[in-house]
């Protein structure tokens, strides 16, 4: 996911904003604090980066 997010020049607030999700969500999600997001948060947050779910 970060990689994605880096090449898409999208900060974690961007990211968050764009997936209409918490940006903790996003930080702890990067951070490994979070190591099984639900499903609803990766579909939001591939498809607000425009890839499928398998990619991140």
């Amino acid at each position: 996911m970060k990689r994605i997010q880096t090449k898409q020049e999208l900060t974690q607030d961007d990211l968050a904003k764009k997936a209409n999700i918490k940006y903790s969500t996003i930080t702890k999600i990067e951070s490994s604090v979070v190591t099984k997001p639900s499903v609803q948060t990766i579909q939001k947050i591939a498809k607000s980066l425009s890839v499928i779910m398998e990619e991140l």
